[in-house]
């Protein structure tokens, strides 16, 4: 059993806040176990803690289809993660205390995976992993620096649901993700963008 699975295991069996009384499954995330780029979303929503895997809902449709206009699949260049593993009851934001349980179980997962690009999935993601008072409507778009890693912040699927003029900037997000990604990886890659 490598690394990440023992992960998997741990974070399967988490106790450790008030989310786990309430979960169907954890929701480590799923992927290339040495992914390129990773997409990091807030949490689980009901059909994610139904079936213990991220971005499945109807948001995860949209971002399927978006990451394949780009080229990518979960398969070959992507590992797809949340801040929180357990979804929170009616899918409310997750706490502060829960952002500040769950998000070890991400760095690590980071760690392990090692990608090249971060795309963070929306404000909670951003507020996270960047700097608490950022607003993914003032960021969105722009490379950013981590930990030695390239990010880019964009909309969250579900956004882009509620509001059909988000399309377009999450789209131009998504392309120079694109772009990055022929510099850093492979120069060849192929999108159906371009």
């Amino acid at each position: 059993m490598n690394e990440l699975e023992l992960l998997k295991k741990e974070v399967d069996h988490c106790t450790k806040c008030v989310l786990s009384k309430t979960r169907t499954n954890a929701v480590f995330g799923e992927g290339f176990r040495i992914a390129d780029i990773m997409c990091v979303g807030e949490g689980p929503g009901y059909y994610e803690d139904q079936q213990g895997r991220p971005f499945v809902g109807k948001s995860g449709q949209l971002l399927d289809k978006i990451l394949d206009v780009c080229g990518f699949t979960r398969n070959e260049h992507v590992f797809i993660a949340n801040i929180v593993k357990c979804r929170p009851p009616n899918n409310r934001d997750p706490l502060p205390e829960e952002r500040e349980t769950c998000i070890p179980y991400l760095y690590k997962q980071i760690e392990l995976i090692k990608p090249k690009i971060i795309i963070l999935l929306g404000s909670t993601a951003l507020r996270c992993l960047i700097d608490p008072n950022a607003r993914i409507t003032k960021v969105r778009g722009e490379w950013l620096e981590w930990n030695d890693r390239l990010v880019m912040p964009t909309f969250h699927p579900s956004a882009l649901l509620r509001n059909e003029k988000l399309k377009r900037p999450a789209w131009e997000d998504f392309k120079k993700v694109v772009a990055k990604y022929r510099e850093l990886v492979n120069e060849a890659h192929f999108s159906n963008y371009c």
